[in-house]
Formats: structure tokens, sequence, C-alpha cells
């Protein structure tokens, strides 16, 4: 029995959802015109939910609650007046889908018969990237990733250093994956981009009326990740006021929201990730010393590309795997010259970077392999590198119309999703779209 969750205004999805058309044993549990449902909602009984935004006093906390909570289950947000930013940010919240009100019943029947599978629940899996995939044959990698399981087992807190594209919070996932806490939430921060003034909230949370703005109690991030891990990517940007809190809470083991009365106790394991060296932070005044004792429990410095060459190889494999997928292409694998040609770059970007490069030459290959003429690189002195002696044989109008049209076909045909996957805007993306129907194309 299929167990769907349904707010809104007014209640329309009841009616729409019709379980003989779809062939699926369901129950319908609709909280439209509950004076108090976020309990309900919150408490995570239901195989799959539709919620209103405009029936949420904040629609975009309680989709990082069920996903900190209830990482599995399907939660789709719908909206009566559609907001783009909603919409991506739900989308990177963890919500399967965001549809516009009135709803097309080919597209709710379609998400409800994604979830079901001839009557039987499917559980939805988290995206690709919530399962940590390290690639490596390096020996001291290898005795890194060991060592890394090993201490996951306990609560250490870890400070994990390195270069930009190291893979990082890669490894971090990978302790959470290993750890105790593996069925707990993760929640990831970014402490550069908290928001200037609200940092103290997005962290800690606050009550109604705390300040203005205030208009309901908001979860923050420590109290999402409670019984799992919180991952602080950045560290070294967050402000000094906010360095002092988070050193009380590491101590205390309880947090205070703004505007609270009592403490709230929490029970996280603590990632800290940081592309600076904190030693030099410190030194220079920029982060505390008495916060770097806390989180400098159990160090680790990941190498940069350039130290594991023995894996530029493997990596690209994988990656070439991995872009095939996506970009539905029949590639065989690269040549041995794009090896070579690989292999003498010095990756400042590290394994991002190589990522990066890859993707770019399966979307401009037209043959079996990849040859040394499609890996575009950086210029550089250091690395001693020029533009390619033979260009794909493609304009970058072209290579773009191809991207676009890859990720339409990958999404079918979500123009929300591509947009997110293509990193540009949606309304970039409709004029893309009309360009090309004025030029007699159909994507």
């Amino acid at each position: 029995m299929l167990k769907i969750l349904c707010l809104e205004q007014v209640s329309t999805l009841k009616t729409l959802i019709n379980s003989e058309s779809l062939k699926v044993p369901l129950y319908v549990n609709d909280l439209t015109g509950r004076v108090n449902p976020l309990h309900e909602i919150l408490s995570g009984d239901f195989d799959l939910a539709f919620l209103e935004a405009e029936a949420l006093p904040s629609p975009l906390n309680v989709i990082a609650e069920l996903r900190a909570r209830f990482p599995r289950k399907p939660v789709v947000l719908i909206s009566q007046e559609p907001d783009l930013k909603q919409a991506v940010e739900a989308i990177k919240l963890g919500a399967l889908d965001y549809l516009k009100k009135p709803l097309d019943p080919n597209i709710v029947w379609e998400i409800i018969n994604k979830v079901s599978s001839n009557g039987k629940l499917q559980t939805l899996r988290p995206p690709k990237d919530d399962y940590p995939q390290i690639v490596t044959q390096d020996e001291k990698m290898i005795e890194l990733l060991e060592t890394a399981a090993q201490i996951a087992k306990s609560n250490t807190t870890v400070l994990i250093q390195g270069e930009t594209g190291t893979g990082k919070e890669m490894l971090a996932k990978f302790i959470h994956a290993n750890s105790n806490r593996e069925k707990g939430p993760y929640v990831a921060v970014n402490c550069a981009s908290l928001p200037e003034g609200l940092a103290e909230s997005e962290l800690f949370g606050h009550e109604k009326g705390a300040f203005t703005g205030a208009i309901s109690r908001k979860i923050g991030k420590f109290e999402l990740a409670n019984n799992g891990t919180i991952v602080l990517d950045e560290i070294s940007e967050m402000p000094l006021i906010i360095q002092a809190k988070l050193l009380r809470t590491i101590q205390e083991r309880q947090i205070d929201r703004v505007g609270g009365t009592k403490p709230v106790p929490v029970d996280v394991r603590i990632i800290a990730v940081s592309n600076k060296v904190l030693q030099k932070e410190v030194e220079e005044k920029r982060f505390r010393e008495d916060l770097f004792f806390r989180i400098n429990v159990f160090p680790i410095i990941l190498p940069p590309l350039r130290e594991r060459r023995g894996d530029i190889k493997l990596l690209a494999e994988h990656f070439v795997e991995k872009f095939c997928e996506i970009y539905a292409k029949d590639i065989k694998g690269i040549k041995q010259d794009a090896i070579e040609k690989l292999e003498s770059y010095q990756w400042k970007g590290n394994v991002r970077e190589l990522s990066n490069v890859i993707e770019r030459a399966v979307l401009v290959c037209k043959k079996s392999y990849i040859d040394e003429s499609m890996i575009m690189l950086e210029m550089s002195e250091q690395n001693n590198t020029s533009i390619p002696k033979e260009l794909p044989d493609m304009t970058i109008d072209e290579m773009e119309k191809l991207m676009i049209q890859r990720a339409l076909k990958k999404l079918n045909g979500n123009r929300t999703h591509a947009a997110k996957v293509l990193g540009i805007s949606l309304r970039t993306l409709r004029n893309k779209l009309r360009q090309y129907r004025e030029q007699g194309l159909i994507l």
C-alpha cells in the first residue's frame, strides 16, 4: 500500500490521484485544512509527499528538515506562483520535483509510478553523490582511506585540509558512510556562503519573534544533523563571533537558538573542512586558536593530484564512463596520446579540474575514442601547455547546443533541472530554446 501525503491550500490532489487509473493500491492522507500539519509532515509517515509552498510557513526549511531526517523520502514541492529561485533551492535541498498548479495529471501519475513498481514500494535512492566513490590506486591514498575508515567508527572530530578540488567533501561523506551514524542525517554547511548577519540563525536556529522577520521557529543546521554528521566546509571563512559559539557547542554538546531561553542538546559528529592552512590562519589572527585545537583532534591532509599521478589515467577512465552515462554517449575509452597529455599537466584544480576537462572531451567527441585533440587544457607557463593542434570540428554555438540537447534528453525534458545541471538560469535556457525554434530546430 503506497501512502501519499498531501498538503494544499485548496484540496485538488486527492481527487486527482486515482488508484484505479494508476493500478496501484494507495492511501491518500490529505492534510489540507489541518490547524498544525507540520507535526505529521515531519513524522515522515508517508511514502511520497506533495506539499504546496503557499500552505507552509517556510517550505524550504521543511524540505531541508525532511531531507535531514529521512534522506530517502521523496517530496514534491508544488506552487500556485512558481518562483525560480525557490525551485532551484528546493531541488538542491533534495526535493524530487517542483511543479506548478494546476497540476498536470500525467506528471503526477508518472511521479507516483516512479515511486511504485507493480504495487511494491521502491524507496528512491538519494542522488548518486550521496554514495562516496573515491577512485584511487595510489598507495598513500589507500593508506589514508584505511585510516579514515578506522577513525570513522569513533565520534572523534576530524579536520580535513587540502587544496581546492582534492575531494575533501567526498572524504567527509566517506567517513560518514563508514561510521555508526551512517543511517543518521548528513548535513553539509558552506561557511563562506552563510548569509551575513544570519549565520548564527542558520547554524543554531531561532525562535519565533527573535528578530524582525522571524515569523516562525527555525531549526538550525546543528539540530538538523542531530544523531548524524555535520560538515563545516570552508570553516576558515566562519566569522570570529560565530567561531566563539561553535567552540561552546563543541564543548557543551548543546546549542542556543537565537531568542531561545534554554539550551538544546545535540549529538553530532563534526567534520571541519578547509582549503587553507588553519595553523597559518591562527597565526594571522583570522581563526581562533582555541577552536583550532578543538577541531584538530584528528587531522587529515589530502594530497594534490600532481602528487598521485598514477591515479590520473584511472580517474580519467572513471569520468569518461560517468559522463557517457549522463550524456548518453558511446565512447569506448581514451587513446594513449590523450593520457600522456593529461599526465604531463600540473592540475592546479586537482580532481575537479580533471573532471571538467573529461566532461568537455566527452561532449565534443564524435569518435569511438577520445584523442589528444579533444583534451582542452588551460594555458599556463607552469604547465607549458598550448592550444591543441587540432581543435574538434565543432563551433562554440554547436557545443552549447549539444550540451543543452544532452541535458534535456537525460532529464526527460525537465527545463528547471536541465538549467541547474548546465549552470545557467531557467530564463537563459528558455531564450536559447526560443532561438533554436526560430532557426527551425526542435530540441
